[in-house]
């Protein structure tokens, strides 16, 4: 009774008696009255279902009563009801009751879904007797599944029907036990596929096995209990089986025997509901006033009805009731039916309210574990358990129990603020306590960067390297904490070799890196690593550390570059087989890379122009500029030579036509005079060449240069004979070639020539008395011949006009005989011109393209007419420029105008005699002198 007493006591039902429902008037209603005579009930498929016994007139009957309170019944038997059995799935009522007098109890099975008469359908009927002697039912038992019915007899009998129990022909009743003491309680366990039948005597509890041949059983206890005084729980308590005796409560599973409490007091009903155990006992003693037994003293016809919590040891409700009939559950609430004919409900409060009220005691008690327990036991939500969790932590920290309310706390994670917790255990003292936390933390995936630094803080304080590594060593499917800020912790702390570790393995690149060249100085690792990385992260990381390798480890880290730029492949595979192909960075980006190392860079430049051809311009540009650089400052003659040969080399590869310009400024910065002259005849500039060997006083060379480019730009030789005069030295050699090409091209005038040596003090007459001479003499042969010409052309004239004389006053006699065109002999028809030319009219027609020209003389009167038609145009061009030119306000615009018409163009007439080009040469000639000398006078 001791451990009854330790429970504590909680209302969490709410009791009201059952009334009719309201008058149309609104007036009070009165209680509901059962009917007279209810001997058994039962609930279930939405009604109370109860049976009576008959008194004095009138059958015996079997009662519904739906919520509505609407009761309606049917005759079952003639003189009592003494069992009902409702299925919680089916619409089945089995009922066993009497007909006739004396022992002879009938089983009938009713469907309520079916209708006969109005009334139930029964489809089934027969005796509860145990083989030929007639005994007295005691109890009655039913599988929801409908292919096992029990019954228990006084004589201690067991009769089992298997099969359909609503038909006849489709089951099997069999005695299933025999025994000397009275049957008093039955029970169906389903587990699975295996069904148990608990059978309980006065004196012993057994359970069969009904799912295996000739069910096996086994005896469970030597004590058994009174009618209605077992149960079998819900799942929650794993469908045990309860059986109440006077002293104790015991739970039994089909093998052995459960736990067991100590609930003393004769037991009159037993029941379990939602995880609740319902007993109902005898109150022997007076109880003292309290808020659950009312304030009357109770006498000993009362009855208590106590309503347990065998999980959380707790009484939900006690009550007390005069002369309880049963005890029922159906819609959702407890009925007591009491033998005054009323009914009773006990409403069970909801999880809010009862925590509420319980809360307040237990709280106030220190009592959270029960709390804990209540809370869970009712599902309360995650909020409401973590608040509980919170108060029980703080009460534990303020008894100074830190261990125990860290536990607490760990509970509340993921709803209480993290930071509630960690501000109580910032203390050195308390460190164990907080790492703990923040460990919990972490593998919930709930910290956040600040937790794993304040974590990995904690490890370091307390040097405890095997929980450090443990916490970093994780498996990746199991990292609950921000990687890199446990890097940055670690690296801070000066565990570099943990860091470096977390690095590598999530992949932190970048941080692996850092820490291998700032930290732990191992280049060669560091560069091993970059090698391993796949395409853009080793390019972007040799980028950014490529000086610090270059200058630690040049060779390894310039090997590494070659194949970066040339056929990149990760050296431990990381890109996948789908992801190998060779990949090529830009070399000219990594020239930064070998600052202060030109050994280094000419070497991977090099490698780069030999394997790659189309590398980058900047490469080759950096390549030329080394070599120069290394041919400058060398003293060797042979490996000057040498690194001449190379750099000249270099600059006719062809690399250097995009970019002249910046390889001729290279050349010229390192002096580099063959790379220079080079360029200058690639760029063809003729002059520059001739300027540069001007500038070196190189005489030779100036003659070579007009020989060479002479004919493509002949203003060289007149830059010549320009730069020879204003040399005070003797120059009369080369003073004398530049002019026999001079004068052998008519390149320039006589007086520009004698003009351009007078500024020479040290040329004399007899430098250019030979040009002069020459010159003259050519002069005289020009004009006699043009004196020649003139005189060919006048003679001709007056020979062309005696014969137009003669065309005019006196007949054309034709005496030619053969064709002009075919040369035979002429034949009539012909056709005769005033030139002479005579033409068969078949040949004439064939060839003649004007009726009126003659075909031989057409050309070349062509050419005399077309050289009339320009001098008349040119003429007239000139009269038409002339005027617009005097009349108008702005004569450059004029000027331009014309221009742009091309009027101003050379016009050039191609004669037959070569002579003509003498004439032309001349006018050019003149023409450039007057030009020449306009310039000098402006």
């Amino acid at each position: 009774m001791a451990a009854y007493l330790q429970w504590r006591r909680f209302v969490f039902f709410d009791r009201e008696t059952v009334r009719e429902p309201s008058g149309p008037d609104g007036a009070g209603a009165k209680p509901f009255a059962l009917p007279p005579g209810i001997a058994v009930c039962d609930s279930g498929r939405g009604s109370l279902v109860f049976g009576d016994i008959l008194y004095g007139a009138g059958p015996c009957q079997i009662w519904f009563l739906p919520r509505s309170l609407q009761l309606s019944s049917f005759q079952a038997y003639k003189l009592r009801v003494t069992h009902l059995y409702q299925l919680k799935q089916h619409s089945i009522l089995v009922s066993i009751g009497e007909d006739e007098e004396g022992i002879n109890p009938l089983v009938k099975v009713w469907n309520l879904e079916k209708r006969d008469g109005g009334n139930p359908l029964c489809t089934r009927i027969f005796p509860a007797i145990p083989g030929n002697k007639p005994t007295v039912v005691s109890c009655l038992t039913v599988h929801e599944n409908l292919n096992f019915m029990a019954i228990g007899f006084a004589d201690g009998s067991v009769v089992l029907t298997k099969g359909d129990i609503t038909r006849d022909r489709h089951s099997k009743t069999q005695i299933l036990h025999e025994g000397s003491y009275p049957v008093t309680g039955l029970a169906f366990r389903q587990s699975g596929k295996t069904t148990h039948l608990f059978v309980v005597t006065t004196e012993n509890i057994q359970s069969y096995m009904l799912s295996v041949k000739d069910y096996p059983h086994l005896e469970l206890d030597t004590h058994g209990c009174g009618l209605r005084c077992s149960s079998l729980s819900d799942p929650s308590q794993d469908l045990q089986f309860i059986v109440a005796g006077n002293e104790c409560v015991y739970l039994y599973q089909p093998d052995e025997r459960g736990p067991c409490f100590a609930f003393e007091g004769q037991k009159l009903i037993v029941h379990w509901y939602r995880g609740y155990l319902i007993i109902v006992s005898k109150d022997r003693k007076s109880s003292p006033k309290s808020e659950f037994a009312g304030n009357e003293a109770q006498n000993s016809d009362k009855q208590v009805l106590n309503i347990y919590d065998l999980c959380n040891k707790f009484i939900a409700y006690s009550s007390v009731f005069d002369d309880i009939v049963d005890v029922l559950a159906e819609w959702g609430s407890l009925y007591v039916l009491t033998r005054d004919g009323k009914i009773h409900v006990l409403q069970e409060k909801d999880t809010q309210t009862k925590l509420e009220a319980s809360k307040f005691m237990l709280f106030r008690k220190n009592l959270f574990e029960m709390a804990i327990n209540l809370a869970k036991s009712h599902h309360l939500d995650s909020d409401g358990l973590s608040e509980i969790f919170r108060q029980y932590g703080d009460h534990l920290y303020n008894k100074g129990n830190h261990d125990g309310a860290i536990q607490q706390y760990i509970r509340t994670i993921g709803k209480l603020e993290p930071s509630y917790v960690i501000r109580k255990f910032l203390d050195a003292q308390r460190i164990h306590n907080l790492t703990a936390y923040l460990q919990m933390l972490h593998l919930q995936s709930l910290a956040n960067a600040d937790h794993t630094t304040l974590l990995l803080n904690c490890y370091t304080k307390l040097k405890d390297s095997s929980k450090l590594e443990e916490f970093i060593k994780t498996s990746e499917s199991e990292v609950h904490f921000d990687v890199e800020t446990a890097i940055k912790v670690l690296r801070q702390a000066g565990y570099y070799s943990h860091a470096v570790y977390l690095a590598e393995k999530h992949e932190h690149h970048e941080w692996y890196l850092k820490i291998q060249l700032e930290d732990i100085k191992n280049y060669q690792e560091a560069l091993h690593y970059i090698g391993k990385l796949p395409f853009e992260q080793a390019e972007s990381n040799m980028k950014r550390y490529g000086k610090i390798l270059m200058h630690h480890v040049p060779n390894e880290t310039t090997e590494l570059l070659k194949i970066l730029c040339t056929d990149y492949c990760p050296s431990g595979g990381n890109e996948g087989p789908g992801m190998l192909e060779g990949k090529k960075a830009n070399s000219e980006e990594f020239i930064p890379v070998f600052a202060n190392n030109s050994r280094q860079l000419k070497a991977f430049l090099e490698h780069m122009t030999e394997v790659q051809a189309d590398s980058p311009q900047g490469v080759y540009d950096t390549l030329l500029e080394l070599r120069l650089q290394n041919w400058a400052h060398e003293q060797d003659e042979q490996i000057k030579e040498k690194l001449h040969n190379e750099a000249l080399t270099l600059l006719k590869s062809g690399r250097f036509k995009t970019v002249f310009d910046k390889a001729l400024v290279l050349c010229q910065m390192h002096n580099f005079k063959d790379g220079v002259l080079y360029l200058y005849e690639q760029g063809k500039l003729f002059q520059q060449i001739m300027h540069y060997h001007m500038q070196n006083e190189q005489y030779k060379k100036v003659i070579e240069v007009c020989e060479l480019y002479g004919d493509q730009e002949a203003c060289l030789w007149e830059q010549a004979l320009g730069y020879f005069a204003r040399k005070e030295e003797n120059c009369k050699e080369y003073i004398a070639a530049v002019l026999k090409h001079i004068e052998n091209k008519n390149l320039m005038p006589p007086l520009l020539v004698v003009q351009t040596l007078a500024h020479n003090s040290t040329a004399t007459l007899s430098v250019i008395k030979d040009y002069l001479v020459n010159k003259l003499q050519k002069q005289s042969r020009q004009i006699e011949q043009d004196e020649q010409r003139i005189q060919k052309y006048r003679e001709e004239t007056t020979r062309i006009r005696l014969e137009i004389e003669e065309l005019k006053a006196s007949p054309k006699i034709f005496q030619k005989t053969k064709c002009s065109i075919c040369t035979s002999a002429l034949e009539l028809p012909s056709v005769h011109f005033l030139c002479g030319h005579s033409f068969h009219q078949h040949c004439f027609e064939s060839y003649s393209e004007s009726d009126s020209e003659c075909p031989t003389c057409m050309p070349e009167n062509r050419k005399v007419m077309d050289m009339i038609r320009a001098q008349e145009q040119k003429r007239d061009l000139h009269d038409q420029f002339q005027h617009q030119l005097k009349c108008s306000n702005d004569g450059f615009s004029v000027v331009a105008d014309y221009f742009g018409r091309g009027v101003f163009n050379k016009l050039t007439l191609i004669t037959d005699l070569p002579s003509g080009k003498t004439g032309t040469t001349i006018e050019a000639g003149l023409q450039r002198e007057l030009l020449i000398h306009t310039k000098r006078s402006t």
